[in-house]
């Protein structure tokens, strides 16, 4: 365990305006407050702040930081108080001890609706002041040190996990490669101790056979860059286990076909000096094609630059080479701690820049999010992805995870420019908004104001936000939608007993259904919790209708023409929200339809000799009486399937679409079921806008020579 004036010895070295006497005053208050607790490890609970404060003083963070680390536990362990410590040191300590002490706890905890809502407090406290993340960073790396002294094992792989999803991604993005390469590294052990132990033997062997191949290669590339009057500090790096693992995984190849376990450094005084020494080693060594990266032009996020390059190097070995400045370095191994307000004590770090874009979106995710659970699972896709970078016409530069799409680029750029996205360019070409993007592409984003987020885009989005955003539109629209067609279905019930539905009477049951407002009882009945007829015998117990199913359709025959002054209109109602249109029979505008409640997802619309309203016979309450009111609002196009067979001839394919699209249907899917010598049977889901359209298109495909029959398909 690091002494008193150890610490203060080494904070002292990179910071000789440090206050010796609050840092002195910090170690002795928090070896107090711990008095005698223990660790797992049976030693002094007190050496684990000081170990922090000591990881935190290698980054050469400030002392409010430093005083943090001794303190960081003191709240939620010991009787200590954020007054007291406020008052002995500060509200700037105060207000950092506050945001990290335990705040997620997560090491604690199974429960994952709590590691989550903690690790949402822990985003916001980090957002005012990322020194937080740091003293979090610091914490989690001396648990990780020590973890092998707990003793449950599900507890060790839990923790492990825990920092593999959430801690080593947040070190990734504040660029402290060392301490993200350490986590990795110390949970790899835990949650694959066989793969790791593997490649761990593969390394010393390695070490064993090529120690002097490392050396060579130095010294040879050191001579090389010499000879054109470049000074070049030359240094070799082996990958850790945890990174080998991931590349034999991601590209699903064996040890043996790595090129890269061994990284070389070249460090120089300027950026022209980088380039210059890029040549040089291009013009000496021939490159290995596609590993060339340049993160000077093109910065990572976090604020990592450098040259990366791939070369067949001395004895024909394949190197990877990293190519950066002395200042360059420093960001690279310090991250956000290279950054000087972090040395002079500001109360609250920067927000601004681009390293610091993923924390803003982190909290743009955490306010269109459901609940924390919701926000974790956006949150992790944010910091996993691999990135490429993109442009908008006016040349801003956008960090975007791989798979990103123009939907994504979008909320990127603002949320309300995501919402109303209806098209985007791509080099200057419309592309299909689920094209993917790729590096230097640059992006054009067509908004239109009539345009909402369409729930189909949450199917191809990659990013958190963008699915987030997504999500909160499609909650807002489907209550909105459940209200309308729950006070459609209370009204029907109401008129069907004589009765008239008034807000003052559904107020009068908000207890008994446990509800708030009278739109939660009439979400809830558009939902299909509840049904028409149990409202209103709630309201009005003598009435015949509540306890009498008054909408059966029969099964086996013709249903009678519904009751329009009961028929509930599905005009305006948004379809994949409170009203779907059933996939086995596809009802058109047209066709009489009947609807089924069906619990959580609202109505669900048949048409009334689909074969499927057979499983619902005995359901009597789950079945209404809609009908089509169509307007300016309503869809101009729903899809519907026919069975074709097909001759087996060149052309054939052709000749159906021709038809197809000559009356205006528009093919949406296409799947073959059967095949033979002389024909071919498929099923295809063509766009039309009503029954006549699709009759008509029907009409003419039997009277073409190429197809054997067409049928509308059923079930």
């Amino acid at each position: 365990m690091m002494r008193q004036y150890e610490l203060v010895e080494q904070v002292r070295r990179y910071d000789p305006g440090a206050d010796e006497d609050v840092l002195n005053r910090a170690y002795v208050f928090s070896m107090k407050a711990h008095g005698t607790q223990t660790r797992a490890s049976g030693d002094p609970y007190f050496s684990h702040p000081v170990e922090v404060a000591g990881l935190l003083a290698e980054k050469r963070l400030d002392t409010a930081s430093i005083v943090t680390g001794l303190l960081h536990d003191t709240v939620e362990d010991t009787a200590a108080t954020l007054k007291e410590i406020g008052g002995l040191f500060g509200d700037e300590v105060a207000t950092l001890v506050d945001g990290v002490t335990k705040l997620s706890k997560l090491e604690l905890q199974s429960d994952k609706t709590k590691q989550a809502e903690n690790f949402r407090k822990l985003v916001l406290a980090m957002s005012e002041d990322i020194r937080v993340l740091l003293v979090k960073l610091a914490d989690r790396l001396h648990n990780m040190r020590t973890l092998h002294h707990i003793q449950s094992e599900a507890k060790r792989r839990r923790i492990a996990r825990e920092t593999m999803e959430i801690y080593v991604p947040l070190a990734a993005r504040i660029g402290i490669r060392d301490w993200q390469e350490e986590l990795e590294d110390l949970a790899f052990e835990v949650l694959n101790p066989d793969g790791r132990t593997s490649i761990m033997n593969r390394l010393s062997f390695l070490r064993s056979e090529g120690e002097d191949l490392v050396s060579a290669v130095i010294q040879e590339l050191s001579n090389t860059l010499a000879d054109k009057e470049l000074g070049a500090e030359v240094s070799g790096r082996e990958k850790t286990p945890y990174s080998i693992w991931r590349k034999m995984q991601r590209k699903n190849i064996g040890f043996e076909q790595l090129s890269d376990i061994m990284a070389f450094r070249v460090v120089v005084d300027t950026v022209e000096e980088c380039y210059q020494a890029l040549g040089v080693i291009h013009g000496r060594y021939r490159l290995v094609p596609g590993r060339f990266k340049d993160y000077i032009s093109l910065p990572k996020p976090n604020g990592y630059r450098s040259v990366h390059t791939g070369i067949f190097g001395p004895a024909n070995q394949r190197i990877e080479i990293q190519i950066r400045t002395h200042e360059m370095q420093e960001v690279a191994e310090l991250g956000v701690a290279a950054h000087s307000i972090y040395k002079t004590g500001h109360k609250s770090g920067p927000t601004e820049g681009r390293q610091y874009r993923w924390l803003r979106e982190l909290l743009e995710i955490l306010e269109h999010a459901a609940g924390a659970e919701d926000f974790l699972e956006h949150t992790k896709m944010e910091m996993f992805a691999d990135q490429v970078f993109v442009f908008s016409p006016k040349g801003d530069l956008f960090a975007m995870p791989r798979g990103a799409t123009p939907v994504d680029f979008a909320y990127a750029v603002h949320s309300e420019v995501g919402n109303k996205c209806v098209g985007g360019k791509i080099n200057g070409r419309i592309m299909p908004l689920r094209t993917e993007l790729r590096n230097g592409d640059q992006v054009e984003v067509i908004t239109s104001n009539a345009q909402t987020p369409s729930p189909t885009w949450e199917s191809f989005v990659v990013t958190g936000k963008a699915r987030a955003c997504i999500r909160r539109f499609v909650r807002s629209q489907a209550r909105q939608e459940y209200v309308r067609l729950g006070r459609e279905i209370l009204e029907k019930a109401f008129g069907q007993g004589g009765y008239e539905l008034t807000e003052k009477a559904v107020k009068g049951v908000l207890k008994r259904f446990g509800a708030e407002s009278t739109d939660d009882i009439y979400a809830a009945v558009g939902e299909g919790r509840y049904t028409g007829r149990e409202v209103l015998g709630a309201i009005y117990p003598g009435s015949k209708q509540a306890g009498k199913p008054s909408n059966i359709v029969p099964i086996g025959r013709a249903k009678p023409k519904p009751d329009q002054r009961h028929a509930i209109p599905i005009k305006g109602l948004i379809p994949g929200m409170a009203l779907h249109f059933a996939g086995c029979c596809h009802p058109l505008p047209g066709d009489r339809i009947v609807g089924i409640v069906t619990t959580g997802k609202g109505v669900t619309i048949h048409t009334i000799d689909c074969d499927t309203l057979a499983s619902f016979a005995d359901m009597p309450e789950r079945w209404l009486d809609v009908a089509w009111d169509l307007d300016p609002d309503t869809p101009d196009s729903y899809t519907s399937r026919i069975h074709v067979v097909l001759a087996n001839e060149p052309g054939s394919l052709g000749t159906l679409s021709t038809v197809i699209g000559r009356d205006g249907g528009n093919i949406s899917n296409l799947k073959i079921t059967n095949r033979s010598t002389d024909f071919f049977e498929m099923l295809i889901d063509v766009e039309v806008a009503d029954v006549k359209q699709l009759t008509n298109i029907i009409a003419a495909l039997r009277a073409t020579r190429v197809i054997n029959s067409v049928e509308r398909a059923r079930g």
